[in-house]
């Protein structure tokens, strides 16, 4: 982004999800408390967002357009999208971007969206969450912090009140199509910097349904590395399958919250 080749972060938002998914936790000691889902994996980074942590469809697009040129070569297997559009966003852009999204989707690669932190109401959903194959992403703590109000899964977005039918697969959706923890998530720091043989501000707590989206992905690239065989229709089906039930409303929770037993 901005015609820079080399790596940087000025928003710190892009730093936080890497380690959500892959962190290997070495800054916070031994015990690497800190450390990411899946920290054995590699990831592929395309800067997308500006300082503020939100994007342009344009840039979106070019960054799905990078991934399909390059899949191949660094055998990308997942798209993780925690993202936001702006505010004012075209319908052509929009269709455009839509349709990059699912011919990623279609091209074999593991699709996930976050559901948008504008809710709580119905069909508040982000609009690329709705796509239907795709794996869309709302956060829920499963009671972790009791009832605090500030918690991520009172403004993650949410899709019907029922289910509805997609066109395009003439099959039952629900949206979001699962959920994972959003608050608080503690994760990798951009302004880290080291003094006296110690990790200054190697870490810091963001919330929000990208945290949650990143987990997913992090828990779907498990799943891969146990199974490298299986595509991302059968990586789906597993993850929808071995949820856990919340006893919420489907348009909260989708199929419910994450889980993966090895």
């Amino acid at each position: 982004m901005n015609g820079k080749k080399e790596a940087y972060d000025d928003s710190s938002h892009g730093t936080h999800v890497a380690g959500c998914i892959a962190g290997d936790g070495t800054a916070s000691g031994v015990t690497r408390l800190y450390r990411g889902i899946a920290p054995e994996v590699s990831l592929v980074i395309g800067k997308v967002l500006n300082k503020d942590g939100s994007g342009e469809t344009a840039r979106m697009c070019e960054g799905i357009e990078w991934v399909m040129e390059n899949k191949k070569k660094w055998n990308i297997r997942i798209l993780n999208i925690s993202i936001g559009l702006e505010k004012q966003v075209t319908i052509s852009s929009l269709t455009s971007l839509r349709e990059q999204i699912m011919a990623a989707w279609d091209a074999g690669i593991i699709v996930v969206c976050a559901a948008g932190n504008a809710g709580p109401m119905p069909l508040s959903i982000s609009k690329l969450a709705m796509l239907g194959n795709i794996i869309s992403v709302g956060c829920h703590d499963g009671g972790y912090f009791g009832e605090r109000e500030d918690l991520c899964e009172h403004y993650s977005g949410r899709g019907f009140i029922k289910a509805s039918y997609l066109n395009r697969e003439h099959e039952l959706i629900r949206k979001p199509d699962l959920v994972a923890p959003g608050t608080d998530i503690i994760s990798c720091n951009s302004r880290i910097h080291a003094r006296g043989g110690k990790y200054i501000n190697a870490y810091c707590k963001k919330s929000g349904t990208s945290m949650a989206t990143a987990i997913v992905s992090g828990v779907a690239a498990k799943v891969l590395q146990y199974h490298p065989e299986w595509d991302n229709q059968i990586v789906k089906r597993y993850l929808i399958r071995t949820a856990t039930d919340l006893n919420e409303d489907w348009n909260i929770q989708g199929w419910g919250m994450v889980h993966f037993t090895p």
